[in-house]
Parts: C-alpha cells; structure tokens; sequence
C-alpha cells in the first residue's frame, strides 16, 4: 500500500498537487463563510449555499481519486455519470414500449463502446461513431418495432440525449487522447483547467447573480441567469482560467481566450438544457446531488464545452 501511494505521488505532475492544494483551501475557506452565514441567518439560500459546498467536497473528492488512480478509472467514472445522465434525461422525456431496444442500445452498447474507443485511442472511429452509425441504428431499430406513433418526436429525443449525454460528455476525458509535444503525462490537467472553468464560471455567475443580478437575460428560460451575473460571472472565470494558463500549454492570450470560449459554451449548455426543463414543467434535472439537482443540472455547461474546447485545442497544439 506504501509503494502505491509512493507511486502515485511520485507520478502525478507536481501541478497537480498544486490545484488540489488550492482547491482545498478554497473548499475550506468557503465551508466556513457558509457556516458563519447559517449561524447569522440561515435562508433558504444560505442552506442551498452550504448544500452545494457540502456537494463540492464530494465531487472534488471523486474527481481527485480518479486523477490520482489514472486513465481507466476517469473513463469508468465518465461512464457511470453518461449513465446517470442519460437515465435522467430519458426519464423526464418519457418513450413507449417500441423504444426499448433503442434505449437498451444507448445505455449498454454505445455508452461502453463509445468509452472503450477512447481508451484504446481510436480517434478517427471515436468521432463518427455515435453521430454517423448510432444516428442511423436508432431510427431502424425503432422503426422494426412497428410502433409509429410520435415516431419521429420519440427518435429525436433519444438521438439528442445520446449525443448529449455520452458523446458530447465524452470528449471531456478524450482530451486524454491528445498527442501535445512537450505537454506528454499531463492531458488530464487539461480535463481539470476544463472543468474548474466550467464550474467556476457557474459558481461565479450564482453568485454574482443573487448580489447584483437584475436584468434577466430568457426570462422564459431560466429566471436566475441575469446578464450582470452572466457578465461579472463569466469575467471572474475568464480571469481564473487565464490564471491558471500555466498548468496547461496554451500560453497567457491563448488561455483568455479557450477560456471565453468555455464560459460561453457553459453559458449556452446551460440555457438551452433549461429550456428543455422547462418545456417538461421541471426544476432540476434529478436528485442525485444534493444543491445541484441531478448528474445533467452539473454537466450541462459541460456538455456543450467539451467538444469545441477538444477540437480548438487538437486543431491548435496537435501537429
């Protein structure tokens, strides 16, 4: 047990104890504002608040083992939340009884083939699959159940929740399969600057949004984004994404830059998930996290960055 955990210190990029050191601190030092404000006055929102940060200690948690234990414990763990996520979002866009095979098709053949490409680095087939064959299979397959009734309604929903849910998700940990020269050993910092961009940004704009959000920016959509909270949230996070440019190889502009890019995406992921919520007459996508919702409320700023942050960065920094 000694020499594994020698081992994985040894082995882990030394930038990465640094962020978990900071992240920690962090952690800390919010858990404490949040206990200093329940005991001055615990609203709803405060609660909420501490709810959250109780959450991100969790998260952060997961999130950590499977960067310390490596490859193939991130890609089960990107697996189990396209899972999740998929289950959730199939679960509030109901199907009928001719959809079983499809759905049995998404959740145990593409999610661990989709996953399993990635591991094995067989980028050319990892990139078509699900768009190109998955698109086509599922309509034939629902189609040879001679249900017809809504059919192309009940298609679209399980095409655009497998593409949301595991495709689009799974370019987060592709960014393990990038070749960066002079950046080997150390892509799955890529997937941490990733992630503690698009949360940031969504933590920054809650918070900027409760303090001085009055402008609305879909009413409709979602009532808690304000485009003060969208502008003061995004800037914070575009400024801790540049910050932290060295843990990456984008230079300082180069990183300013992916970062906007992130908080933008973030930003368009999420409303346009909130749409979808609302539409179904729904708050949160599930319950599995207690202050977050379910597994889809804390990925949709994720799914909609992962794949423009993969392929800037591939067209960028890979010869």
């Amino acid at each position: 047990m000694d020499s594994f955990i020698s081992t994985v210190i040894t082995q882990a990029p030394i930038k990465f104890w640094w962020i978990l050191a900071g992240l920690i601190l962090l952690l800390v030092v919010a858990s404490s504002i949040g206990q200093y404000l329940a005991r001055k006055n615990n609203t709803e929102v405060i609660r909420n608040l501490n709810d959250r940060i109780r959450a991100w200690w969790i998260m952060v948690a997961v999130l950590v083992g499977c960067f310390v234990i490596g490859k193939v414990a991130t890609l089960v763990l990107y697996a189990l939340l396209s899972f999740f996520a998929l289950r959730e979002f199939i679960t509030l866009t109901p199907t009928r009884k001719g959809d079983h095979w499809a759905l049995c098709i998404c959740f145990y053949i593409a999610i661990p083939l989709q996953y399993w490409l990635i591991g094995a680095d067989w980028y050319g087939l990892f990139v078509m699959c699900l768009p190109v064959y998955g698109f086509l299979l599922l309509p034939a397959v629902t189609a040879l159940s001679g249900d017809t009734d809504a059919f192309i309604s009940r298609v679209a929903k399980i095409q655009w929740g497998l593409m949301l849910t595991v495709y689009c998700l799974s370019y987060a940990p592709a960014l393990m399969l990038l070749p960066i020269p002079g950046y080997e050993g150390q892509n799955l910092l890529l997937l941490m600057y990733l992630l503690l961009v698009v949360q940031l940004s969504d933590i920054f704009q809650y918070i900027v949004g409760k303090l001085f959000g009055k402008t609305r920016v879909a009413p409709n959509v979602s009532p808690s984004k304000t485009v003060e909270g969208l502008m003061g949230g995004g800037f914070l996070a575009i400024a801790a994404g540049t910050a932290l440019w060295w843990i990456t190889p984008f230079t300082l502009l180069q990183a300013a830059f992916l970062s906007f890019i992130i908080v933008a995406c973030g930003f368009l992921g999420g409303l346009s998930l909130s749409a979808i919520k609302r539409s179904i007459g729904t708050k949160d996508w599930g319950y599995l996290i207690s202050g977050h919702g379910g597994v889809l409320d804390r990925l949709d700023s994720v799914v909609f960055a992962a794949p423009v942050f993969f392929h800037l960065t591939r067209f960028a920094f890979v010869p």
